[in-house]
């Protein structure tokens, strides 16, 4: 036998060495691109005229990474694109875990089984109302129709992002759908105000701030616009558009589950449209799984609910996931062409338009209904 050959620092330093350069140092420019974007967008987020207007530092992101990216980053983009691509994969999984932290089991009991059931319904109604009109009115690709529907029925942006990995689309639609939900959520901060002013004088429906903030929470696009446009009213009605807005965020990863199962199990069966679309993302013959990060995002809600971590650990979570989530929107922003959303056309906004309208009218009816029903 021969004995074993010893290995020397210098060589271990080496081989480090090697490892770093081949698969660290490349992400280096491009993360710092990205976290200098997100860096930005927070500090804009904080603005009172921004903030009250529902901007978020999501949203101001992915605008300034539009802003960049069809401008100054096609000269950086051989230096940058790695880090920005794994800002937009990998870091948004990580972000989409520790969102997770915002969120506790107990919201559930301060709206109560009505709340959940105008939520879940909400949910239901306007996603399938999105594959509906998307693929069967509009014609459009399933991928768009699937991310606005995502982006309108659950929490807007964090959702079309979540949403991406399960059908693998591509920034540019990722982008489209995004961006509908800046619009229509923007607005409702505007009308939401105007609908419960308008209510108080003909008594259509309960006049409740609480009752107002579950029809905010179940309806609107944005946690940010949520606040906004329940704020203009009072903080009773904010407190509870919050708690409706979370509960329906929850529902974010049973979503992601049974979506990824219907795409895997209908991709099994031989539809030419899923296998076109899987062919076309360079994955041709692959499996649709499960997405791991709906799952940890469960297990992470339950963690925050128990309530067993220090209280600066979860705001530091926070803080941190809201970093990882303005990358990836700054990532996605610079990855998206503007010419790639001119070709999308006025369908994937008329799309959204109607959607938006059956959120605020639609959602009257079925939060009267289901209030009505729960006494």
């Amino acid at each position: 036998m021969h004995a074993p050959i010893p290995v020397t620092v210098s060589e271990s330093w080496l081989t480090i060495r090697s490892l770093f350069v081949q698969y660290v140092a490349p992400l280096w420019p491009g993360l710092a691109l990205s976290g200098l974007v997100a860096g930005v967008s927070i500090e804009l987020g904080k603005v009172a005229w921004l903030a009250s207007h529902g901007l978020s530092a999501l949203t101001i992101a992915i605008m300034l990474g539009i802003a960049l990216g069809n401008t100054v980053f096609a000269r950086m983009a051989s230096h940058c694109g790695a880090g920005v691509a794994f800002s937009k994969q990998n870091l948004l999984r990580l972000g989409i875990v520790l969102y997770a932290f915002r969120l506790t089991f107990q919201d559930i009991g301060q709206v109560g089984m009505a709340g959940v059931t105008i939520d879940a319904l909400m949910l239901t109604s306007t996603f399938a109302l999105a594959m509906l009109l998307g693929t069967k009115v509009f014609k459009l690709d399933r991928h768009t129709a699937i991310l606005i529907g995502a982006g309108s029925s659950i929490c807007g942006a964090a959702a079309v992002m979540a949403t991406e990995p399960v059908v693998r689309s591509r920034a540019e639609q990722v982008t489209v759908a995004v961006s509908t939900v800046v619009v229509f959520g923007t607005l409702a901060i505007f009308l939401y105000p105007l609908l419960y002013r308008f209510n108080l004088q003909w008594h259509l429906f309960d006049t409740s701030p609480s009752a107002f903030g579950i029809y905010a929470g179940s309806t609107i696009h944005e946690v940010a616009q949520v606040v906004a446009a329940a704020r203009s009213v009072n903080q009773e009605a904010a407190n509870t558009a919050v708690i409706a807005k979370m509960v329906r965020v929850m529902m974010l990863a049973p979503f992601l589950i049974i979506l990824s199962a219907y795409l895997a199990r209908e991709k099994k069966s031989g539809f030419r449209n899923l296998v076109a679309a899987t062919q076309h993302s360079g994955k041709a013959g692959g499996r649709l799984a499960i997405p791991w990060f709906a799952f940890v995002f469960i297990a992470m809600v339950g963690l925050n609910s128990a309530a067993l971590l220090p209280r600066d650990l979860v705001a530091d979570a926070i803080s941190l996931d809201t970093w990882l989530l303005a990358m990836a929107m700054a990532a996605l922003g610079l990855t998206t062409h503007l010419s790639a959303i001119r070709r999308a056309g006025i369908k994937p906004l008329l799309l959204a338009m109607l959607l938006f309208a059956w959120l605020v009218i639609g959602g009257v009816a079925i939060n009267c209904f289901v209030m009505a029903l729960f006494g």
